[in-house]
């Protein structure tokens, strides 16, 4: 099961590790597209964006479907909330640190 987990994670920051693929899950926050609706801000072919979305897929951030000719896709916040979560693990340990840093240096001026 934790191996599952950390391959998932793996995937997802691969996955998000890409400026196109970051932009494209932007696009779709603000709802579903095609893949050429996805490609068109972008200087890629329809046949790179399409490569896009299946990474993104493969990392459970988007899901698609063919209606037609087109390939629709919509955002899955879920695989999004997993890495949240590990996220959040590591914002907590830094905050702490931070805040031990801060009482450290208010108390050097102090004295």
């Amino acid at each position: 099961m934790a191996q599952y987990y950390e391959a998932r994670l793996d995937q997802i920051f691969s996955a998000l590790g890409d400026p196109t693929r970051r932009r494209m899950l932007a696009a779709l926050m603000r709802g579903e597209a095609s893949v050429s609706e996805l490609a068109a801000p972008h200087d890629i072919s329809l046949a790179g964006a399409a490569k896009h979305v299946r990474v993104l897929a493969a990392a459970g951030l988007v899901s698609h479907e063919k209606r037609g000719r087109v390939r629709t896709c919509r955002l899955n916040p879920a695989a999004m909330q997993q890495a949240a979560g590990w996220l959040a693990q590591y914002e907590k340990f830094w905050t702490g640190k931070l805040d031990a840093l801060d009482e450290f240096l208010r108390e050097t001026e102090e004295t």
